[in-house]
């Protein structure tokens, strides 16, 4: 086991530092830059920029070199000086606009990864071991809809429901009182109302994948010879079901963590713009639209090193379950 977490975190450093050079480069591929951006939005405000201006600008701003000169700038200023340069919109070093994002993102991940397994594994059980029955064709029925309604139109519907039924259509994580105060134990309650509707939204899809994912694996995995086996030895029913079955049904689900993490971590940009939540989705999506490079190219490295760290998990977890990868891994 220590062997193969050593073989993947040695696979760490050249990943990152192969997904910064693919992140760098397509964030570069779209015409134009930032000072592209800014003219043209000036001018449609009557400002009036020459060539040389706008030379002087790209000049003033690091734009007139080649994008690898700019990349390879880039990552010796955050080796050497952990500096991830400076956004262009916001005026001020990139990771100070990250941070100030960073822990509500986080913590908003955290608590819809909870959410997500604490309601799709019960129930994805529930509908393998009842198949057919009244409750597996409820929750097939629930998970057909909750993957086939867009997130930004249940979040829509739901805070028009909140607001029908309560007068508040909980926008945003943080209310009046929050914002006013901070957030401190007597209105944490209140800041745990207004994720509700976050959690059901981003949390929803995920949440119905897992389900529909859990059920087919543990059919499948019920109906093998060792299951058979087992019960012709007299093992327990709950020993087979939780102890073998389910653990090899969890495979594929713990192999898609870093995929979720990322996901999640992105807050749904969509939705996240449409209840109004202050996470890093909305942030990237205004960077891209400005050609914000420095700040895109800082979130979606954070993002891509968010998933080589769920992937390294996800395999020590699956080879934590599965004695066979472990096998596998000794063999080779």
């Amino acid at each position: 086991m220590k062997n193969y977490i050593f073989k993947r975190v040695l696979m760490f450093i050249p990943t990152v530092l192969l997904m910064s050079v693919i992140v760098f480069f397509i964030i570069q591929l779209p015409p134009g830059d930032f000072i592209t951006s800014y003219v043209s939005r000036m001018s449609a405000e009557g400002e009036v920029f020459t060539s040389q201006d706008i030379a002087r600008l790209r000049e003033q701003y690091g734009l007139d070199k080649p994008w690898y000169i700019q990349y390879f700038k880039w990552m010796k200023n955050i080796i050497t000086e952990g500096d991830f340069g400076y956004s262009f919109a916001y005026q001020r070093p990139v990771w100070t606009v990250i941070m100030s994002r960073l822990p509500l993102t986080i913590s908003v991940t955290l608590i819809i990864m909870i959410f997500t397994y604490v309601v799709s594994l019960p129930i994805g059980l529930y509908s393998a071991l009842h198949q057919y029955s009244v409750g597996d064709f409820i929750f097939t029925a629930i998970g057909f809809l909750g993957l086939a309604i867009p997130n930004f139109l249940l979040a829509i519907i739901l805070m028009f429901a909140s607001f029908k039924l309560t007068g508040d259509p909980l926008i945003g994580l943080f209310s009046e009182e929050i914002l006013r105060e901070g957030l401190n134990l007597s209105n944490f309650g209140t800041f745990l109302k207004h994720l509700i509707i976050p959690v059901i939204v981003i949390g929803t899809s995920n949440t119905c994948g897992i389900i529909r994912t859990i059920r087919a694996q543990m059919l499948d995995e019920i109906t093998r010879q060792y299951v058979l086996t087992a019960r012709a030895k007299g093992v327990s029913e709950r020993t087979i079901i939780y102890k073998y079955c389910l653990r090899a049904a969890l495979n594929p689900v713990v192999s898609g963590l870093a995929g979720s993490l990322s996901s999640l971590f992105s807050g749904s940009t969509i939705s996240a713009i449409v209840m109004n939540m202050a996470i890093l989705g909305p942030v990237l999506f205004e960077a891209l639209k400005t050609q914000d490079m420095y700040l895109a190219g800082t979130i979606l490295l954070t993002q891509g090193f968010l998933v080589v760290v769920g992937t390294l998990l996800s395999d020590i977890v699956l080879a934590w379950l599965d004695p066979r990868i472990r096998y596998a891994e000794r063999s080779s």
